[in-house]
């Protein structure tokens, strides 16, 4: 499975946490069912997700119900950053 990181400035990291615990039904949608994530006292998040469908993830990851998630938990959304993790090393 492909790992996708989400990086982004919100508004409270503990309000952040709190609403974004509530996206359980549009992570299922996005074909998510483990999430790994953390936020640092200067209010910066990161978001690990390993979806069975990428199409599917990306395809919903832009949609509206997707931004007015973002929107409800205070994400900043024009520091939204997303990175697909298409290499590996093995040390």
């Amino acid at each position: 499975m492909t790992k996708i990181i989400v990086t982004a400035q919100v508004e409270d990291a503990a309000a952040w946490e709190e609403g974004f615990r509530t996206n359980g039904e549009l992570f299922r949608s996005q074909t998510v069912y483990r999430v790994e994530f953390t936020h640092n006292e200067a209010n910066e998040v990161a978001v690990c997700f390993e979806p069975e469908d990428f199409d599917r993830f990306m395809e919903i990851f832009g949609s509206p119900a997707t931004g007015e998630a973002m929107e409800a938990d205070g994400v900043k959304r024009e520091t939204v950053k997303v990175y697909v993790m298409d290499k590996e090393f093995t040390p």
